[in-house]
């Protein structure tokens, strides 16, 4: 079976009139990988001009385009706007619906937060709890849902919040809880034939881990792999 090759990088937190040169930097992954995954924060407040910006710059990449939406690009109350620009420069927002690239399948949502492990937080007491709960468990089953939907043999799962926390490492301790979920983790943990698992959001926790079943987690924030890998980007063979 051919080795698949995927760029991922999340957190690029595009702003309006940003003078990065985020098309050399698409046109260099369009080099190398066969596909690019782009694991939220996308923009750095969620308004409509970032999102314009960052699919301008987009037009520079020649490969697939796949991602999901960070906390800042709902910053704005503009999420739906912000899709709408990223998908007609041809980039693929993945939720309800699984992609198929080069006989890989691509899951993928936002995710959120509330802990890891026996830190997770439950569902018990006021209702204010209760609803932020509801709101893990939401994007676990949607991920959950998307990953069940797929029927290839290799399977990665792109998600903005960090699923575990070794990923996290290197942040503050007292930070961990708002970085991710152990739900997601407990969704991907259900199938074998996913290999991989991309993430964001941690900008000073670690590339890589494993889920509690030992698939590879890879955090993909750009501050991580420019501290790990010395590039913005992650190329990761599936």
């Amino acid at each position: 079976m051919t080795k698949v090759r995927v760029a991922a990088i999340g957190d690029l937190h595009v702003v309006a009139g940003d003078e990065e040169d985020w098309e050399a930097l698409f046109e260099r992954i369009s080099g190398e990988a066969d596909m690019l995954l782009l694991a939220g924060d996308l923009t750095n407040f969620g308004r409509t001009e970032e999102a314009s910006r960052l699919a301008d710059a987009l037009g520079a990449c020649r490969i697939p385009m796949l991602a999901v939406l960070g906390n800042h690009d709902h910053e704005s109350g503009l999420a739906e706007a912000v899709t709408s620009i990223l998908a007609q420069a041809g980039v693929t927002l993945l939720g309800e619906q699984a992609a198929v690239i080069e006989g890989v399948g691509i899951a993928g949502t936002k995710g959120f937060i509330g802990g890891f492990g026996r830190g997770e937080l439950g569902a018990f007491g006021e209702d204010a709890i209760k609803t932020f709960v509801d709101e893990a468990v939401r994007e676990a089953r949607v991920l959950e849902n998307a990953l069940r939907s797929l029927r290839t043999e290799r399977v990665i799962a792109l998600v903005h919040y960090a699923p575990i926390a070794q990923t996290c490492e290197g942040e503050p301790l007292e930070i961990y809880p708002f970085l991710g979920s152990s739900r997601l983790a407990e969704a991907v943990d259900r199938f074998d034939n996913v290999k991989a698992v991309i993430h964001g959001h941690a900008h000073r926790g670690a590339h890589r881990g494993v889920t509690p079943a030992g698939i590879p987690v890879y955090n993909c924030a750009r501050y991580v792999c420019e501290a790990e890998l010395g590039r913005p980007y992650a190329i990761i063979e599936v």
